[in-house]
């Protein structure tokens, strides 16, 4: 799947509704995807100086989050003249319903990374097959701290721009936890997580080797068991012990080493085959599972 693909589509950007930059901002860059219906941007400001600018969105419902800031601590203003009531915490989010303007202000501005999650509530419910918490949905967030969900945040900014096919499973996975945790009532947590029944776990695995060399999207998934993505992700962790895109990761490791042993087979027939972008992405992933590169591997046991 190509990253980019989706960076036409959405709610205009930041880099398209901040032109010109405004004062002391010299450069903003944005990087979009789009996971389960949810628009995600990462957006990169560098500056010099003092900064206020309107962090745009404001038709949308949406959550941002801090990734990291070089310069002045930043603080989500109501009012761009007015300083932000909560104390500065490290890691911090807001979110903010339709209908809600934020401006982000720097007193010495020199870069800072944010992530963006759009949200569109009544079309996300449909997609999840879940009933969102009108309250939760409704009430602003300013300048809060939460280090799983900012943690979910970080690991789907450092997905935005990764090319491989196992990300389009991965990014719906994070989204999926991202909008449980934010917008879902708050539940007691079963004792026991269920596990799917043996029948439809054996559909769904099947369903992943047939499709490895392809995205396949969490959505596909849960249809083959009737569940909600958020049951369905739970139910398919407690029963195999992995998230479903680490499965079907680890699948595709699994077919190119069968693919490796034929000495015949180059590295870019192997990558091709498992859905690698490229060779040199099927090495670097290979590495990063087996603990060496294809060509070491497929030596080792070739002699």
């Amino acid at each position: 799947m190509d990253p980019n693909a989706n960076k036409r589509t959405g709610p205009q950007s930041r880099a398209d509704r901040l032109t010109p930059l405004p004062p002391h901002l010299t450069r903003l860059s944005v990087s979009r995807r789009i996971w389960n219906g949810v628009c995600v941007d990462i957006t990169e400001f560098w500056g010099k100086g003092e900064v206020c600018n309107h962090l745009c969105f404001e038709n949308q419902v949406r959550l941002s989050g801090l990734i990291e800031e070089v310069g002045g601590r930043c603080e989500p203003r109501l009012l761009a003249g007015k300083r932000c009531p909560i104390d500065y915490t490290p890691r911090h989010m807001h979110f903010a319903p339709a209908g809600m303007s934020i401006w982000g202000y720097s007193p010495d501005l020199r870069y800072l990374k944010d992530i963006t999650l759009v949200f569109d509530v009544r079309a996300l419910e449909e997609r999840v097959g879940e009933r969102f918490s009108t309250e939760a949905a409704s009430t602003p967030l300013l300048r809060f701290s939460d280090d799983r969900l900012w943690t979910l945040l970080k690991l789907l900014s450092d997905a935005v721009d990764e090319a491989d096919s196992s990300t389009e499973l991965y990014g719906d996975g994070l989204t999926a936890a991202i909008v449980a945790r934010l917008l879902l009532p708050r539940q007691p947590s079963p004792a026991r997580r269920a596990c799917l029944p043996p029948w439809q776990l054996r559909r769904v695995e099947e369903y992943l080797d047939a499709h490895l060399s392809r995205p396949v999207a969490l959505a596909e998934l849960a249809a083959l068991t009737g569940l909600s993505q958020g049951h369905f992700a739970r139910a398919f962790k407690a029963s195999t012990g992995k998230a479903p895109y680490r499965w079907q990761l680890e699948r595709r490791i699994c077919r190119a080493q069968a693919l490796l042993l034929d000495a015949r087979s180059s590295l870019e027939d192997v990558a091709a085959a498992t859905g690698f972008a490229d060779a040199a992405h099927f090495g670097r992933v290979f590495r990063k599972v087996v603990g060496a590169t294809p060509g070491a591997w497929r030596r080792e046991r070739l002699g």
